[in-house]
């Protein structure tokens, strides 16, 4: 990631707060514009072509910006990444800014790998588990390994929390194997 994804992300992050903006409608507007905007190759091939002015982008945006009907702010921060030639990483500063705001409002997210798949009720009592762990909110992503014989390991930040059959043995392995 560019040294300047973190910076505009913060920044937008800051003009949000400030502004005491629904995170909600920001994060929904962004999650058009994003779609839009992975959705058109010509749309990034326009936004992306050096010799077209940067007045006429930011004039395409607005005129997207009809149909898109993006809070002000949301579409003042794609004029200055447009501006800056920066409109090449808006899903960088996106990932960037969604982090921000996670850490900001007390959400870790957590990585969650089982051996099969989890019912929505277990799930749920996973993540109420980790949460408890973790002594904040967690924002589960979820993913299967066929590797595992069972249980589950948990990845939050650089802490890895193995619960998984293959974790037990190895420690049950290390235990006899010291004595």
């Amino acid at each position: 990631m560019p040294a300047f994804v973190p910076r505009y992300a913060t920044a937008f992050l800051q003009v949000v707060t400030a502004a005491k903006l629904d995170t909600a409608a920001i994060d929904s507007q962004l999650n058009d514009f994003l779609a839009t905007w992975q959705g058109s190759v010509e749309l990034r091939t326009f936004f992306g072509n050096p010799a077209i002015p940067a007045i006429q982008k930011v004039a395409i945006l607005d005129k997207l910006n009809t149909k898109l009907k993006l809070q002000k702010q949301l579409r003042n921060l794609i004029a200055v990444l447009i501006d800056n030639d920066r409109i090449g990483h808006v899903v960088e500063v996106a990932a960037s800014y969604r982090q921000l705001l996670q850490l900001q409002s007390g959400i870790k997210p957590a990585e969650i790998s089982t051996a099969r798949e989890l019912s929505a009720k277990e799930r749920a009592e996973l993540v109420a588990e980790v949460s408890k762990l973790a002594g904040a909110k967690i924002d589960a992503s979820f993913k299967l390994d066929p590797n595992m014989l069972g249980g589950a390991v948990v990845r939050i930040g650089s802490t890895v929390y193995d619960g998984s059959v293959r974790g037990r043995l190895e420690r049950l392995k290390e235990v006899l194997t010291a004595g």
